[in-house]
């Protein structure tokens, strides 16, 4: 890690609380930068392409014909951390991509796509006209969905780090 410098775990805390809506690529890229950190467009799509990273997400910006920007998840800032700090221990992109790392990717997308199924069901719950008894059926069993969804990914999270920290141990010891 000879002149690079990863961001710490209360920087990255920061980076999650004051950007949580998602940043664009340049942005991430321009956190790295003065630290050192060698990471051009083109990796980071190659490290998006392969699964390291979260997909963007369109998102309008306001104001007439103004377009939309890709944003990432702030997660991919963390995630880019981890492959640096990787890498710089040896391991290689196949190495990273047999990791937890990956699998953690997927988990997080999966719970991106439930929250996001979950927020539009309970916003169709209040546009629509339901009777009161009927109703409160439906916000229960939203919310114990959103109850079960979260053991899922706690369990899968769990799942996903007993299997991969046996063979990570594998890639330290080799």
């Amino acid at each position: 890690m000879e002149g690079m410098q990863l961001l710490e775990p209360e920087e990255l805390e920061r980076i999650e609380r004051d950007f949580a809506g998602g940043l664009p690529a340049r942005q991430i890229l321009e956190i790295f930068r003065p630290r050192g950190v060698q990471l051009s467009e083109a990796t980071f799509r190659k490290y998006v392409q392969v699964g390291l990273l979260p997909r963007s997400r369109r998102v309008g910006r306001k104001g007439k014909h103004q377009g939309s920007r890709g944003l990432y998840p702030v997660e991919a800032v963390r995630r880019i951390n981890a492959i640096k700090k990787m890498m710089a221990e040896g391991h290689t992109l196949e190495d990273i991509k047999r990791s937890f790392l990956f699998h953690r990717n997927h988990i997080d997308q999966l719970q991106r796509d439930l929250a996001e199924v979950f927020d539009g069901f309970e916003e169709k719950l209040g546009e629509r006209a339901f009777g009161g008894d009927y109703r409160r059926t439906l916000e229960e069993e939203l919310a114990t969905l959103r109850h079960r969804a979260r053991e899922l990914v706690r369990d899968v999270t769990r799942l996903g780090s007993a299997v991969s920290a046996r063979r990570d141990e594998k890639l330290r010891s080799q």
